[in-house]
């Protein structure tokens, strides 16, 4: 009984923070490492955020930067269409971009060697990573990402 109610005051004294505050949460959540801090919406110029979210396993965490075509794959057809390609960074990690095609235009005549700036979400993998929501969220629940190809922004 008196776990009960230990458990039953713990839930009402955070709903009750959250209600007042709702970063609160946010303070509960572990820190990421300091090179992962957002800055300029998660683009770094060297893509110094995608390597440490590598290095640290991490998912979840908006990164931007460019990288060249190393590969084109046929895209994914189960579920949402994906527009699917690996990209090199300049640091020489890869990273598969999974593009959603049914909320976002596909990338015209993509070819190896051509470069590609993105913004979106990253998943950790141990092969580099994937980059997704690389669209606008219809929802409006989630931040948009897009990609950048021979002067055009798709999102």
């Amino acid at each position: 009984m008196k776990k009960w109610i230990l458990t039953a005051l713990l839930v009402t004294g955070v709903y009750t923070a959250y209600q007042q505050n709702p970063q609160f949460l946010d303070k509960l959540k572990p820190a990421l490492p300091a090179e992962l801090a957002l800055e300029h919406n998660g683009a770094t110029a060297d893509g110094s955020r995608i390597s440490a979210a590598y290095s640290h396993q991490l998912s979840d965490i908006q990164v931007g930067g460019s990288g060249r075509v190393i590969k084109v794959l046929p895209d994914d057809t189960k579920g949402s269409r994906h527009q699917k390609f690996i990209l090199k960074l300049a640091s020489g990690q890869t990273l598969l971009v999974a593009h959603n095609i049914d909320l976002a235009p596909r990338l015209p005549d993509l070819q190896i060697g051509d470069s590609v700036a993105f913004y979106g979400e990253y998943e950790w993998n141990k092969l580099g990573g994937v980059l997704h929501w690389t669209h606008h969220d219809p929802a409006g629940r989630h931040i948009g990402g897009w990609l950048e190809y021979r002067g055009r922004r798709y999102q």
